[in-house]
């Protein structure tokens, strides 16, 4: 089995979600919006793997560690809506091998696997299409979608903090 299927393996271990103080997963709460944004932090992937509950920004950045540790380039990309009133993002991780473009994605569960595309183009369009549809009752028009190309965030942030670190790094223009 490849070094990649293995990382896709170990991810299977962790959980979506956010574990407040208390312990509790607290995307369970249907206030989950307000919670989250009062309570979130950015985990490291030591705290993921010991918690084995994050959210999409958590398992990017345990991703990103596992790729990095086998030496395979990647890149992290955050796609969301531009509307102050709905939280609606996601980050995934994108790496190359053997002139191909992969989109690995372990946290969107209708999404779950390792797609092959022929360039970073058609990968972040088909993205962009995906996550469209998957919110098209929220998503008022597809022109507030936005994905910004990102590096490696400081642990331990805030939402809000993980949110203003996004809008400094590279907006993409598809």
């Amino acid at each position: 089995m490849n070094s990649i299927k293995k990382i896709m393996i170990m991810m299977e271990d962790i959980e979506y979600g956010f574990l407040n103080k208390k312990g509790q997963n607290i995307f369970l709460d249907e206030n989950i919006e307000d919670i989250f944004s009062n309570e979130y932090y950015l985990m490291s992937p030591k705290e993921l793997l010991s918690k084995k509950v994050g959210v999409c920004w958590d398992q990017v950045e345990l991703e990103r560690k596992l790729f990095e540790d086998i030496n395979i380039p990647t890149k992290t990309y955050f796609i969301c809506i531009d509307d102050k009133e709905k939280l609606l993002s996601h980050t995934f991780l994108v790496y190359f091998k053997n002139n191909k473009v992969y989109w690995f994605e372990h946290s969107w569960a209708q999404e779950k696997g390792i797609h092959k595309y022929k360039n970073l183009q058609e990968l972040l369009l088909n993205v962009k299409f995906k996550f469209i549809k998957s919110h098209k009752n929220e998503i008022k028009s597809p022109s507030k979608v936005n994905i910004y190309k990102y590096d490696k965030p400081k642990f331990n942030i805030s939402c809000s903090e993980f949110y203003n670190y996004i809008y400094t790094q590279e907006k993409i223009v598809l």
